[in-house]
């Protein structure tokens, strides 16, 4: 029997010996193997993987160190090399090494791209970036960066106080108010999208916070969109009857929609929002049924999608509703 014969037989003595969890013996059946035949991937990994076993987790993973570098050498399958990565990477979860583990999870993917080791992988960058979010997160420090956004837009620097507001938000991204200040910093720099994107923020994570709902009528009026304006100013009255800024907001917003209808319509008719409903096929068709058929309507309101379309139309003056 010639060494690599010899080295193969001590190899299944030694995966007999693993199933049975006979580690120590395993363990002697690989050395022997590696001794005759020292050019060979697999019982390096097979002698990596009882380390594993045994969680000698820093074993495990010099010996499947020592098995890339025998493989690169001996022109090994690049299956092999990947799994000898892998088993690194699983060493390196064992010790709560999560960046580590992602390194030569990548590595071994670049060898072999193993599929679940793929969704492993995006699975562990997830893990990695959530952990992040969370050590950053600081409501001490995110109240400081708040005051000095404060700050800058008292004095006029919406920029500045931009950057303090982006911070903060970093810092404490469940603090409804820290929402509202930038919402108030994107208005004053004419960016309403992100504004009212703030603003739905803020009053989804405190549905009482009025100045939210009062900042969103704010925004909206700059837009010139009265008729939602005067909802936001509602939601806000809602919480607090006897808010003065919110009357005055829907006072404001009851006068302002009093435009010309042409001169609502053509404001309207240059909404993004409009024009994609508009330019809808499905739209289009429900629009024409209802223009012959005015009972046709009902039947479209109880699909919700459809029904906050319509609504939308209706409230921008393009499209008539008893």
């Amino acid at each position: 029997m010639t060494d690599v014969e010899s080295a193969l037989a001590e190899k299944d003595l030694g995966n007999e010996a693993y199933k049975k969890k006979e580690f120590d013996v395993a363990h002697e059946h690989y050395d022997k193997a590696i001794k005759l035949n020292p050019s060979n991937i697999v019982f390096y990994n097979n002698k990596a993987a009882v380390f594993f076993e045994e969680e000698r987790f820093d074993e495990c993973i010099e010996m499947c160190k020592q098995a890339v570098e025998v493989g690169r050498d001996n022109r090994a399958d690049y299956q092999m090399i990947a799994r000898a990565m892998a088993r690194i990477g699983n060493a390196y979860l064992k010790k709560e090494n999560q960046k580590e583990a992602l390194h030569w999870f990548q590595k071994s993917l670049s060898e072999h791209r193993d599929q679940e080791l793929v969704k492993k992988t995006k699975a562990l960058e997830n893990e990695i970036k959530e952990a992040e979010k969370r050590s950053y997160i600081n409501p001490k420090i995110a109240e400081e960066e708040k005051q000095k956004g404060n700050d800058y837009f008292k004095k006029g620097d919406f920029p500045n106080a931009m950057k303090h507001y982006n911070e903060a938000v970093k810092r404490d991204p469940e603090n409804a108010v820290l929402y509202s200040n930038r919402a108030a910093c994107y208005t004053k720099l004419m960016d309403f999208q992100r504004a009212l994107e703030d603003c739905d923020t803020c009053i989804r994570k405190d549905k009482k916070f009025v100045k939210g709902y009062i900042r969103k009528g704010a925004c909206l009026m700059a837009m010139k969109e009265f008729s939602r304006a005067q909802d936001a100013y509602k939601g806000a009255l809602a919480v607090d009857p006897s808010n003065a800024e919110a009357m005055q907001g829907l006072r404001q917003a009851y006068s302002s929609s009093d435009e010309p209808p042409e001169k609502a319509r053509e404001r309207a008719l240059n909404d993004p929002e409009v024009q994609e409903i508009l330019s809808d096929p499905g739209m289009r068709l429900i629009l024409e049924q209802m223009s012959q058929d005015p009972g046709a309507i009902r039947a479209h309101l109880s699909n919700p999608e459809i029904a906050k379309k319509i609504h939308k139309l209706k409230n921008a003056g393009i499209i008539q509703m008893r």
